[in-house]
């Protein structure tokens, strides 16, 4: 909401007044003076005139949890475990999942409060690397890395996939970077070629790398340099 409506629609200012507060400076969001009527206030935003707080602001929160396998990439399932039930904070139906895993997909997950750094984190469009660990049932061979810097055309949602790096690690394991996040898109890519995944990791996500220190199930919360990596 612009900060203009959001004073206007408190009843001790009119509109006249609102413009007077923000033309002296006197309005704060987040420690930070404004005059601009279309500067926007979020739930998260800390609001101030003069020395007294409007809105304290709902503190934005940001998890890593180190996914195990076996339990939903969801808020709520009616009959498996969920990577939210993992997660012991208060307010926690709050809390979204940025960037999801299959069911049996281990590895970084990030779960936050914060829409528009889940946004930046997710989108296409930001080109910010996943990398997983893949173990496969059969070699893998010189044309995989090939054919995933071309791009895989998958007839269901009718597009190519963006170029994909792929490095080998062994016979049947390698590292795949993939800046998007196609539904089942690791597994249909190494499907191309009749090679099935068995073993599916994620380690990386843009510059935020899975804490070795974590087990499989638990989190910690991210540092301020973690989040302001996004």
């Amino acid at each position: 909401m612009r900060v203009d409506r959001f004073l206007s629609n408190l009843p001790r200012f009119n509109r006249k007044q609102v413009r007077l507060l923000l033309v002296e400076k006197r309005i704060r969001i987040d420690g930070k003076i404004v005059s601009d009527p279309h500067s926007e206030v979020r739930e998260f935003s800390r609001v101030e005139v003069d020395d007294e707080v409007l809105q304290t602001g709902k503190p934005l929160r940001h998890f890593m949890l180190n996914k195990p396998a076996g339990c939903v990439s969801a808020t709520i399932d009616p009959h498996h475990p969920t990577v939210l039930d993992l997660i012991h904070e208060p307010d926690k139906d709050e809390l979204h999942i940025a960037g999801r895993l299959d069911f049996n997909t281990t590895g970084l997950m990030l779960i936050t409060n914060d829409g528009s750094w889940s946004r930046r984190l997710t989108q296409p469009q930001t080109k910010l690397p996943k990398v997983y660990y893949v173990e496969t049932e059969q070699v893998i061979g010189p044309e995989y890395a090939i054919k995933f810097n071309e791009g895989l055309y998958f007839a269901f949602e009718d597009l190519t996939t963006q170029p994909a790096e792929l490095e080998l690690l062994g016979p049947k394991c390698a590292r795949l970077s993939i800046v998007e996040g196609r539904y089942h898109q690791v597994k249909r890519m190494f499907g191309y070629f009749n090679n099935k995944v068995l073993r599916l990791h994620r380690e990386r996500m843009g510059p935020l790398v899975l804490d070795d220190a974590l087990k499989p199930g638990e989190y910690r919360p991210l540092s301020v340099d973690e989040i302001e990596m996004i």
